[in-house]
């Protein structure tokens, strides 16, 4: 159960900053927000604000969703014969239409729709009470609502407020803003886990932060505030140098000779390098010695965490152009892989489990990025190919583009999926 609730939490978490900054950027851009979700399925709670966005909380709390006005919103279709409830304003102007047999509309209109129009001319045109004897035409106002059959109640959609209708500059940073939010997320984390840890480690020096009790490091001699000047004659400048060097002379299984500074002192000493192997896979042992640590706000909190923001970015990139040269599905995770780690992170403990999120914040950032249509990614490739032809892709070229795009993430999902299920199972 802490489990299930840790993969919650940090799922919901990081869709919901994702969405978030869609959400900002498409009201800077003009363009109608019509639903901010949390979760899916069935409502449980409904807000709608000034602007006329409405915030609701569904029932599986898995993820969320923006609704932006546009072609790829789900449009709520009325058709013909739909039998549809109106509440009419000053001048008999339409302000709202129900769809919903659960909300009673006083002083509504009972009416059958015959033709219906809320993107350009806006009107309505039908029978009341269903006498099909005259049909009757009303105009829509410009921001009417539309009761939908779950209660939910939403504006309608004109052209001048869908997506496709805003800037192409503001459309791109509308599609950026998600990943974007991921990263500022991310970066965060890590700094308030530097911040928790009391600083960052010190990695361009060769100086020794920390000693382990009964570790190899220590019945070598070595202590805390040692300089490692040299392995094996090799000069050492920094620890990435240092890792380096132990891994060269890791396959040999023997004694490694270290220059040590000690304050004024300098002398050698052995360190034995000893490998286990797990899978066919040698691995070495830990050493017991850790790099010093800045405490400064500055460099050893803010710096730190955009340190690790950056590391973390920079193996994300190497990964995903690992993948991409040799395509690998057990480097993939889903649902049930992120679960798994959810599982491991929860039983460590609060810190496991930010470093966790700040990861897969770093990593949906990156993935959502992707130049594949229906991700991020892809929808800024369509936008700045429509700012270098100067007209927009039509829209049944873009519906199919998006539609390849929704069933190619699909079967990888499900494959994905299905590999993590057999993971876990067969571990």
């Amino acid at each position: 159960m802490k489990a299930i609730i840790t993969f919650i939490i940090v799922f919901a978490i990081l869709v919901i900053i994702h969405e978030a900054g869609h959400l900002f950027f498409a009201k800077r851009a003009g363009i109608l927000v019509r639903e901010f979700a949390i979760g899916f399925g069935p409502k449980l709670f409904y807000h709608r604000d000034k602007s006329g966005t409405a915030y609701t909380v569904r029932l599986l709390p898995i993820g969320g969703y923006v609704r932006m006005a546009g072609w790829a919103d789900r449009m709520t279709e009325i058709k013909p014969g739909t039998p549809v409830t109106l509440l009419l304003g000053e001048n008999n102007i339409v302000k709202k239409i129900s769809l919903s047999h659960k909300i009673v509309l006083e002083n509504g209109l009972p009416f059958e729709v015959e033709e219906i129009d809320l993107e350009d001319e806006l009107f309505i045109r039908g029978f009341i009470n269903g006498d099909e004897a005259k049909a009757k035409t009303y105009k829509v106002d410009h921001d009417a609502l539309i009761v939908e059959e779950d209660g939910t109640e939403i504006l309608i959609a004109p052209k001048d407020v869908q997506m496709q209708s805003a800037s192409v500059l503001g459309r791109i940073m509308t599609n950026f803003a998600g990943p974007m939010n991921n990263f500022i997320l991310g970066i965060l984390l890590f700094i308030f886990l530097a911040f928790m840890q009391g600083g960052s480690p010190i990695a361009n020096t060769n100086q020794i932060g920390l000693v382990q009790k009964n570790s190899l490091a220590e019945k070598a001699g070595l202590k805390a505030k040692d300089y490692i000047e040299s392995v094996n004659g090799v000069k050492i400048n920094n620890w990435n140098e240092l890792s380096a060097a132990f891994r060269k002379h890791l396959d040999e299984n023997k004694k490694v000779t270290l220059k040590v500074k000690r304050k004024d002192q300098t002398f050698s000493l052995k360190l034995p390098l000893k490998t286990k192997t797990y899978k066919n896979e040698k691995f070495g042992t830990v050493i017991g010695i850790s790099r010093p640590m800045d405490h400064s706000l500055v460099g050893g909190v803010i710096l730190g965490g955009f340190k690790e923001a950056w590391s973390t970015s920079v193996g994300i990139l190497k990964a995903l152009a690992n993948l991409l040269t040799g395509f690998n599905l057990n480097r993939l995770s889903g649902p049930v892989g992120i679960f798994q780690m959810s599982q491991r992170a929860s039983q460590a403990g609060l810190l496991p489990v930010i470093y966790l999120m700040a990861m897969l914040s770093m990593n949906l950032g990156f993935a959502n990025l992707f130049p594949i249509p229906a991700l991020d990614g892809g929808k800024i490739v369509l936008n700045v190919i429509e700012g270098i032809r100067g007209k927009p892709i039509s829209h049944e070229k873009e519906g199919i583009i998006t539609l390849v795009g929704v069933a190619f993430m699909l079967l990888l999902m499900i494959a994905v999926t299905w590999n993590d299920i057999l993971s876990f199972f067969m571990k």
